[in-house]
């Protein structure tokens, strides 16, 4: 399910100061002081607990069934197989005895949210989008034999139908024919995409390595500290989007982010640090394309559904996106 577009939340609704004691005192988490939904997040389903013993991230009424138990699964073994910091103890309560739903209880992270840091220096944003880069890469060395979603029934891989190619090309052309309800999607751009899918196939079919995809880096799911050596990511949390596939596709999110923010130098960075061990540099431009145009497809259906297009709205679709698949490209080729 973790690989599905979703769009909506459950949300929690309104919770009270008792119902959270109660939660509290059943988990022998001391008594409650505050609590705030989050500003950012879990699309609605995430809450700050403050008590006696300590700071909590709250997190319920679940998107779909299993969503809390795949997360469970996908943070306790990056914190057997990486370094990196994840919230753990990951607590699921499927009683519904307090609220009605089951709801999982972690410990907050500390740190901040890049957004947050907005003094930093040009060399203090490279080193993060250092970090960030081998962070992902970190996640990235849990390999495994197929690309597909988690089974939280047996907790193996179920591939995904037919091949992982056919699977993420008939993904982006649903989305590009759903980007046409809200949208000029012109038979120019259809061209243009089905161009470069038919360029990137045989690279996409070279692809034989899969491993952990978390699905959604972005700002707003990892967190940055100033530690006793540093800079330094102190944490990494919502995995509702994690599968096995193609790890480049985890980049997109911090390339665009950069990309939309004028950080080309941090966007080149990242992708550098990330690729630098990388050999067949031509197959993996082909393949950064079509994970970028796949990115964007969802993220321009979505800003002109909701009208909240950031960019020249008289621009074609395939115009736009060629900006960032260019780029990427040339970010891989050196210039």
């Amino acid at each position: 399910m973790t690989a599905e577009i979703i769009f909506a939340s459950n949300q929690l609704g309104i919770i009270n100061d008792d119902q959270l004691q109660s939660m509290l005192e059943k988990f022998n988490m001391g008594t409650l002081i505050s609590f705030k939904k989050t500003a950012n997040g879990a699309m609605g389903q995430t809450m700050f607990v403050s008590s006696t013993e300590g700071e909590f991230v709250f997190k319920g009424n679940p998107l779909y069934k299993g969503q809390l138990v795949e997360e469970k699964f996908f943070i306790e073994n990056l914190q057997q197989r990486t370094n990196v910091p994840v919230p753990v103890p990951y607590i699921i309560d499927d009683s519904q005895e307090f609220f009605g739903w089951s709801y999982a209880l972690m410990p907050r992270l500390q740190g901040e949210h890049l957004y947050s840091k907005s003094k930093l220096h040009v060399d203090e944003k490279l080193e993060i989008a250092e970090l960030i880069s081998k962070t992902m890469a970190e996640f990235h060395t849990w390999s495994v034999t197929e690309s597909g979603e988690l089974n939280t029934e047996n907790f193996n891989i179920t591939p995904f139908k037919d091949t992982y190619v056919q699977w993420l090309y008939k993904r982006i052309m649903f989305w590009l024919e759903d980007a046409k309800k809200y949208s000029i999607i012109t038979s120019e751009d259809f061209e243009w995409v089905e161009t470069l899918l038919d360029d990137s196939k045989e690279s996409l079919d070279r692809f034989s390595s899969p491993t952990f995809v978390m699905g959604d880096f972005k700002p707003g799911n990892f967190l940055i500290n100033l530690g006793d050596r540093g800079l330094e990511i102190s944490g990494v949390f919502d995995f509702t989007n994690s599968y096995f596939a193609d790890p480049i596709s985890d980049l997109i999110k911090m390339i665009t982010f950069y990309m939309d923010n004028n950080e080309w130098e941090m966007a080149k960075h990242l992708v550098r640090v990330y690729c630098s061990e990388f050999k067949e540099k031509e197959d993996l431009i082909k393949r950064m394309k079509v994970h970028m145009l796949h990115q964007r497809i969802l993220d321009w259906g979505c800003a002109k559904a909701m009208n909240m297009v950031t960019w020249d709205d008289e621009l074609l679709f395939s115009q736009w996106v060629e900006g960032y698949t260019d780029s990427v490209a040339r970010f891989l080729e050196g210039e």
